[in-house]
Parts: structure tokens; sequence; C-alpha cells
């Protein structure tokens, strides 16, 4: 998966912190101003953080593109601390952890 983040550094360091991300060596298009990292996670999955200067930024939603990323974290108590951390941590808590109609705690 890939994503257009706003800051680079700040979206990285959130994978890392929450999620455990390894993030590769920045890439940098010197002649369009394109970065990105891939980070990768221990159940091999991978996400490409990027960014380009000048990329409008839209925070209306529901919006066509990009929805949601999950992460399986292993068990409803580990959603539930990564839940209370994040909120303790300054992040706003949109909506709490929940068993979804397909039967996902998330």
């Amino acid at each position: 998966m890939a994503v257009y983040v706003k800051d680079l550094e700040k979206s990285a360091k959130f994978f890392e912190t929450y999620f455990q991300g390894k993030r590769n060596a920045l890439y940098k298009n010197p002649k369009t101003g394109f970065s990105s990292y891939f980070l990768s996670f221990d159940d091999s999955g991978r996400l490409e953080l990027m960014h380009l200067p000048g990329i409008p930024e839209t925070d209306s939603s529901p919006q066509i593109g990009y929805a949601h990323i999950a992460f399986q974290v292993g068990s409803k108590e580990k959603v539930d601390q990564l839940t209370a951390r994040l909120k303790k941590d300054g992040y706003t808590v949109k909506s709490y952890p929940r068993t979804t109609g397909d039967g996902y705690y998330e």
C-alpha cells in the first residue's frame, strides 16, 4: 500500500512507534521533490509513505480513494491498549474499538 502524506518524517515515526514499522533509507528525487520511505512490518506487509510538495490537502470524508489501513495487533486487549496509548499521546480517537458487523474487533 502507498499513501501520500503531508509530513513524511512525522508519518514514518508514527508507524515505527505504534506498529513497529522499520523504514528503509529515504528516497528523494531531486528533479521533482518526490520523497518516500518503505516501512516493513513483522507480518511482511509493506507500506510506502510518499511526499510530493504541492499536492492539495483535503479532509473531506468520505471521498474517492484511500479509506483506511488495518494492522493486526494480536488481541482485543492489545487493540484497547493501543487505542488508549494513542489517545494519551494526543491523537484524536474518532471511533473507539468495537466488533464490526463483519466480526472484526477494530
